[in-house]
């Protein structure tokens, strides 16, 4: 498409957005009375406006049928995980039973590797990629000690070449190849959170089965914003939070797929709760656990009800959207952010995500190499929240439901003004 620095053009764009109603369905944030700049849905999504009424139906659940909500009302509580399989199915590319929700994205993390992490003495390494977001770091280092490795020896970390800032996916394929012998676990990010680099899930998840590893993933930045085929793509697990692009709310509850190979037998290895157990035999109360042959079999505790009820309601949304048209628009939306930033003609700055719209998602990381957090405290003072990662980048993220052509115009003069000093 051919892009125009004018508001004019970014209006014409979204008066032909066939999802622009969908931005009336969200609360924004205030700055000097009128609406802010949002660009930080990889951080925390906005507040859907249908959410006040759902979580009125639960309140009133509560209020009239107490413990009998589990069983009966609008939504009984005791399948109220199950009402989220579907249209998450939908977005990550799975089998409604694939997929389950439970605890936060970290937990999650955990409790798959527990599951599909096996080290023996000959194959015992985990490969994932260098300035991977600290809690992915902090779960392998962990994980390794709790198995009596040491971190050093055993996680190999899949660096940018000297120069750069992006990892080139050919070194990622040539480690695994040569470490087959010894890889036991591939665990990346699906987009890395300091650089928006989107992996290519697909191929690196072949890779590692072909070198008899596991391929496993940390989809948060990925979940609502890139649609992926999970099923098909063989992935054995994957682990996403519900807060980001999602927009769950803070400390929502995270989502879980794990493949059907491993899930219909009952047979992978797992820490287990009552949750988890058959439904079947759950109510006999008696030893022995049955793991429900689906993802769900991983499930520990009951559903957090009230702290799904805000992804129930945003999952709404997203089916009436579609993750494909949510995708296409994204692809236009951060491409003409791309092109708004390249017309400042800036030397403050690099855009170090990859230019190839399949290689990210809708975020863009400015790399400063000095005054970053300045910048992106002027920023903030004009009425613009994206946030700031050290070192130096500033994350620009114009989620496609509710943000607009129009913002991402508006957005490069204040940049361009901030810039000016």
């Amino acid at each position: 498409m051919h892009f125009e620095n004018t508001l004019s053009f970014a209006l014409s764009l979204d008066e032909n957005d066939k999802l622009r109603h969908f931005r009336d369905q969200f609360y924004f944030p205030k700055h000097d009375v009128k609406e802010a700049i949002y660009f930080c849905g990889n951080s925390l999504g906005l507040q859907p406006k249908n959410i006040e009424v759902a979580i009125n139906i639960e309140l009133q659940t509560w209020r009239d049928l107490a413990i009998e909500g589990y069983f009966k009302g609008t939504n009984p509580w005791l399948f109220y995980h199950e009402f989220l399989r579907g249209s998450l199915a939908k977005i990550v590319g799975a089998k409604p039973e694939e997929v389950t929700v439970m605890n936060a994205l970290t937990v999650n993390l955990h409790l798959m590797m527990l599951s599909f992490y096996k080290p023996t003495a000959q194959r015992y390494k985990i490969m994932m990629e260098a300035g991977a977001f600290p809690s992915d770091q902090y779960a392998m280092e962990t994980q390794a000690k709790h198995y009596g490795l040491n971190p050093d020896d055993a996680i190999i970390e899949i660096a940018p070449r000297d120069g750069k800032k992006i990892i080139c996916e050919e070194d990622i394929l040539l480690a695994i190849d040569q470490h087959k012998d010894s890889l036991a676990l591939v665990l990346f990010g699906g987009i890395n959170y300091y650089t928006g680099q989107l992996f290519d899930i697909a191929a690196i998840t072949k890779a590692a089965h072909k070198a008899g590893a596991v391929a496993g993933w940390d989809l948060a930045h990925v979940t609502g914003n890139v649609p992926t085929k999970l099923h098909d793509w063989n992935v054995d697990f994957a682990v996403w939070c519900s807060y980001k692009y999602l927009n769950a709310g803070p400390g929502a509850a995270g989502g879980v797929f794990v493949h059907e190979r491993h899930t219909q037998t009952g047979n992978t290895p797992r820490l287990a709760g009552w949750w988890g157990n058959d439904e079947k035999v759950r109510f006999k109360m008696e030893k022995g656990f049955f793991a429900k042959p689906d993802a769900s079999g991983w499930n520990l505790s009951t559903s957090q009800v009230f702290n799904m009820v805000a992804l129930k309601a945003s999952l709404e949304l997203f089916d009436a959207a579609g993750i494909d048209n949510m995708r296409a628009k994204s692809v236009t939306l951060t491409g003409y952010l791309e092109f708004i930033l390249q017309q400042l003609n800036s030397n403050l700055f690099e855009i170090i995500t990859p230019n190839d719209p399949e290689k990210r998602g809708a975020q863009l990381c400015l790399y400063f190499k000095e005054k970053g957090r300045a910048v992106h405290d002027e920023l903030n003072n004009s009425g613009i929240v994206a946030d700031y990662r050290e070192p130096g980048v500033i994350r620009v993220a114009p989620a496609p439901l509710y943000c607009s052509f129009e913002d991402v115009f508006k957005f490069g003069k204040i940049v361009e003004q901030v810039l000016k000093g």
